[in-house]
C-alpha cells in the first residue's frame, strides 16, 4: 500500500465505525425524529401579498409559501418542526438566499463535479462565467474573476475564498488552494465583485465559499476512489448522521500523484468535520475542525518555445535546488444561529494555524496565525404594507505572520537572510436594505466600510531588502441595484457597486517600500438575467469596472515581482452560460424522458489601461479575450450519461504589458461517460484527446524578452476513472 493512502485507511475506518454506530439505530427510534413540514411565521402580513413571486429556480410543489419571507422556505430545524440544520443552507435554501443578489452570482452543487475526478479548483468553476481558473502545477491554479489578480504570478489575489463562510485567506490577503478538497462540498457559492458583501468581501474579484454537508443532509456512509494518468490517485470517505439534536459530518481523503511534467510529484492528506447541537428549533451552534497537509514540487515556468514543444521538461534551477511548496493547516471555527420571528442571527468565530516550507529561490518558513469573529443579522418583514430585508453585519480577521527566509543551496535550508514579523487587521462593517416597491421589484442599497493595517516589524535583515513600517487603508464602498422577478423561474437586475483592496505584504520580495502601495478600488456597472425552465436555463451578465490604482506585478526573476499601482485601467466584459435540452425522449417518453442536453459557458474579456503614461491603452496581460466551455450530453433517467466536451481560447493573449510576447490559441477535446444512483456512482473520463500542446498559465511581466520563461504548459493527454458507493441518509 502506497504510504500516502494509509491515512484515508484509517479515515474510512473511522467514518464505517460511525456509519456502523448510525446503522445501529432502531427503527423506532429513527421514527422519533420530527416530521417534515414548513410552518408559516407569525409576521402580521394581509393575505393579499401572498401571491409575492419567488426567486428563479424555486421548485412549484404543493407546499404554502412561508408569508415572513416569501423567497426563501423556512430552513429545517431539528428538534422542532423539521429535520434540517440552522447554521447550513441546503442546495435549493443557498440558491433561493443568492438569488436576492441583484448581480453576478452562482451556487455549484455538488452534483456538478463530483461525477468526475474533481482534482482542482477549475473542476468546480469552469462552468461558470467569468471566472478563469487554470492550473499550473499540483493543486495549484491561477484563478481570477472578471480580471482580478491577473498581474499575480504565485498563489492568489483580489479573491477571497472561505470553507464554511470561515477564511481560508491569509489575513493579509493572499490565497491558495491546497487546502480546498472538491471531494468534501456540498455546494460551493461564487460570488463575483462586491457581490460578495455578507462575506465581508471587498475585492474585484469577489468571495467563493465552499460549503460542506452536515448530519442532516449527508449520506450514513460515502467513499470513493479515483485514478489515471501520471500516477494519480485519490481515496476519500465520509459519514454523517442526526441523532434527535445532535448531527456530525467527518471526511477524510488522500492523494498522490507523479505529475505531467518533470519535478510535478505530490501527495497530500486532508480531513474536515463539523458537529451541530440544535437546543430549540430556533437556536442552533455549530463546531468545525480542518487538517491539511500537503508536500508538492514545483516544476516552474519555461519559455514559449519549450512549453509547446518538450512540455514536460521542468526549468533547470527548479530541479537543482529542488523547488517545494509544503503546508501544513489546522482551522476551527463555530459558527451559531439564532432564527426569532422576523429575524435570523448569525455570529461566530474562527481560528487558523499554518506552517509554509517553501524552498524556492529563498527557503521561505514562515508560520501563519490567523483569528477573527464575525456576526450578521438579516431582518426580513412587512412595512408599510411593504416587503423590507435588511442585512447587516461585521467581519474581523488579523494575524501574526512570522516569515523567516533563507538560503536554499541545492534544496537544503541554511543561512537566514531575512527575518519579519508582519500584523495585518482587517475590520469590515456593512448593511443592506432591500425595498420591495411592488412584490416583483426591489430597490437595493447597500455599503461597507473596510479599516485595514499593514504592520511590519523586521528583526533581521542580511541585505537591506526587507522595510519596517506601518499603514493604514480606509475604504468606503456604496452599492445600489436594483432586482425584478419577472416570474417564478425569471430574474433581471442591475447594480453599481464600488469594491476595494488593501495590498498583502507579500505583493513583492525586492527591496521595496510596501507602506507606499496604494488600495486598489473598482467601480463596476452590471445588468443581467438569469432564469431556469426545465428545458432550458440561462445566465447572462454585462458589466464595467473603472479601476484606480490597480496592483500590477512586474515579473524580474523566478517569478518575483516588483509590486506597483497601475493609474487607470479597464475591466469590462460579457459572461454568458446556457443549457438547453436538444432533443428529448429518444427512448424514453414516459415520467422523466431521456435527452440530449447542450451547456455553454462563455467568457468575453476585455481588460486595458486607459491612457496609461508608461503603456497608453494596451491590452491588459494574463486572461484571452475569449473563453469557451460547451459540453453535449445524453442523459438517461436512469443516471447514465455520456458525450463529448471542448474547451477553447480560440485567441491569444499577451504575457506582458508591452504587448509584444503572446500565447497561442488551443482547443481541447474531451469526453466523459457517468453513472449516477443514490447508492452508486462510476465514471470514465478523457481529457485532451487530441495531445495538444498549450499554455496553460502565463507569469506576466512589463516587457517581455522572446525567450522568457514565462510560460506553464498544459497537461498532455489524460485518463480518469472513478467509483463512489454512499450508503443513504439517516431519516
Amino acid at each position: 500500500m502506497s504510504h500516502q493512502l494509509r491515512p484515508i485507511v484509517v479515515a474510512t475506518v473511522i467514518v464505517v465505525g460511525l456509519s456502523e454506530a448510525a446503522l445501529s439505530q432502531t427503527p423506532s427510534s429513527q421514527s422519533n425524529l420530527p416530521a417534515v413540514v414548513v410552518e408559516a411565521p407569525k409576521a402580521n402580513r394581509p393575505a393579499k401579498r401572498t401571491s409575492q413571486a419567488a426567486p428563479v429556480g424555486r421548485r412549484t410543489t404543493a407546499v404554502s409559501r412561508p408569508r415572513r419571507n416569501p423567497a426563501v422556505a423556512t430552513p429545517a430545524g431539528a428538534g422542532g418542526t423539521t429535520g434540517g440544520s440552522l447554521t447550513v443552507p441546503t442546495t435549493a435554501q443557498a440558491t433561493a438566499a443568492i438569488e436576492h443578489t441583484p448581480g453576478g452570482v452562482a451556487v455549484v452543487p455538488d452534483t456538478a463535479f463530483k461525477t468526475g475526478p474533481a482534482q482542482t479548483i477549475k473542476d468546480i468553476t469552469d462552468w461558470t462565467p467569468g471566472v478563469w481558473a487554470q492550473p499550473k502545477w499540483g493543486d495549484d491554479t491561477r484563478l481570477s474573476i472578471r480580471g482580478s489578480g491577473l498581474s499575480r504570478n504565485f498563489h492568489l489575489r483580489s479573491t477571497q475564498l472561505f470553507q464554511d463562510g470561515i477564511p481560508l485567506n491569509t489575513s493579509d490577503g493572499y490565497g491558495d488552494f491546497q487546502e480546498i478538497d472538491p471531494t468534501a462540498y456540498r455546494y460551493v457559492e461564487i460570488y463575483k465583485g462586491a457581490n460578495a458583501l455578507q462575506y465581508g468581501a471587498n475585492s474585484l474579484g469577489g468571495a467563493i465559499n465552499f460549503v460542506s454537508p452536515t448530519g442532516r443532509d449527508a449520506n450514513i456512509f460515502d467513499a470513493r476512489i479515483d485514478g489515471g494518468s501520471f500516477g494519480y490517485l485519490r481515496g476519500q470517505a465520509s459519514s454523517g448522521g442526526a441523532y434527535g439534536p445532535a448531527d456530525y459530518f467527518v471526511t477524510g481523503s488522500a492523494w498522490t500523484a507523479d505529475g505531467y511534467r518533470d519535478h510535478s510529484n505530490g501527495h497530500g492528506e486532508k480531513g474536515s468535520a463539523n458537529f451541530g447541537y440544535q437546543f430549540s428549533p430556533e437556536f442552533e451552534t455549530r463546531f468545525y475542525f480542518n487538517a491539511n497537509s500537503v508536500r508538492q514540487r514545483i516544476p516552474g515556468e519555461v519559455s514559449k518555445d519549450v512549453a509547446l514543444n518538450a512540455p514536460t521538461t521542468a526549468a533547470a534551477v527548479n530541479v537543482a535546488d529542488d523547488w517545494q511548496r509544503n503546508i501544513d493547516t489546522v482551522h476551527v471555527a463555530n459558527k451559531s444561529t439564532i432564527k426569532l420571528d422576523n429575524t435570523t442571527i448569525d455570529f461566530g468565530a474562527f481560528a487558523a494555524e499554518r506552517h509554509l516550507m517553501h524552498p524556492i529561490y529563498q527557503w521561505l518558513d514562515w508560520h501563519y496565525h490567523d483569528y477573527g469573529t464575525f456576526a450578521r443579522v438579516v431582518d426580513d418583514r412587512i412595512i408599510a404594507e411593504h416587503r423590507n430585508r435588511f442585512a447587516a453585519g461585521f467581519y474581523v480577521q488579523n494575524g501574526t505572520i512570522d516569515a523567516d527566509n533563507y538560503f536554499n543551496f541545492g534544496g537544503v535550508k541554511s543561512g537566514l537572510i531575512t527575518s519579519k514579523v508582519e500584523h495585518p487587521e482587517n475590520y469590515t462593517f456593512y448593511g443592506e436594505n432591500a425595498w420591495y416597491v411592488v412584490p416583483t421589484v426591489s430597490l437595493i442599497g447597500g455599503a461597507q466600510f473596510l479599516h485595514a493595517v499593514r504592520q511590519q516589524d523586521v528583526n533581521f535583515t542580511l541585505f537591506g531588502d526587507a522595510i519596517p513600517g506601518r499603514v493604514n487603508y480606509d475604504i468606503f464602498s456604496p452599492k445600489v441595484g436594483i432586482l425584478w422577478d419577472v416570474d417564478r423561474t425569471w430574474q433581471v437586475y442591475t447594480n453599481v457597486s464600488r469594491s476595494g483592496e488593501a495590498p498583502s505584504f507579500d505583493e513583492g520580495t525586492a527591496a521595496v517600500d510596501f507602506t507606499k502601495i496604494k488600495a486598489q478600488t473598482a467601480t463596476t456597472y452590471e445588468i443581467g438575467t438569469r432564469g431556469r425552465r426545465p428545458d432550458y436555463n440561462w445566465d447572462l451578465s454585462l458589466y464595467r469596472a473603472d479601476l484606480r490604482n490597480e496592483l500590477q506585478c512586474f515579473f524580474q526573476a523566478f517569478g518575483v515581482c516588483t509590486p506597483t499601482n497601475a493609474d487607470r485601467t479597464v475591466h469590462q466584459g460579457v459572461e454568458a452560460a446556457f443549457g438547453v435540452s436538444v432533443l428529448k425522449n429518444l427512448a424514453v417518453a414516459a415520467g422523466d424522458p431521456d435527452r440530449l442536453w447542450l451547456r455553454v459557458a462563455y467568457t468575453y474579456n476585455d481588460f486595458f489601461y486607459d491612457n496609461d503614461r508608461l503603456f497608453g491603452n494596451n491590452r491588459l496581460p494574463g486572461a484571452p479575450p475569449h473563453y469557451l466551455r460547451a459540453e453535449l450530453l445524453y442523459k438517461h433517467p436512469s443516471g447514465i450519461s455520456i458525450g463529448p466536451n471542448v474547451e477553447w481560447t480560440p485567441f491569444s493573449y499577451y504575457v506582458d504589458s508591452a504587448n509584444t510576447l503572446t500565447t497561442t490559441p488551443y482547443a481541447l477535446l474531451g469526453f466523459k461517460a457517468a453513472y449516477d444512483t443514490p447508492s452508486y456512482s462510476a465514471y470514465v473520463e478523457g481529457r485532451n484527446l487530441t495531445n495538444k500542446t498549450y499554455i496553460s498559465s502565463v507569469s506576466i511581466t512589463d516587457v517581455a524578452t522572446p525567450g522568457l520563461a514565462a510560460f506553464w504548459p498544459g497537461n498532455g493527454i489524460s485518463f480518469y476513472a472513478g467509483v463512489r458507493y454512499k450508503l443513504g441518509r439517516l431519516q
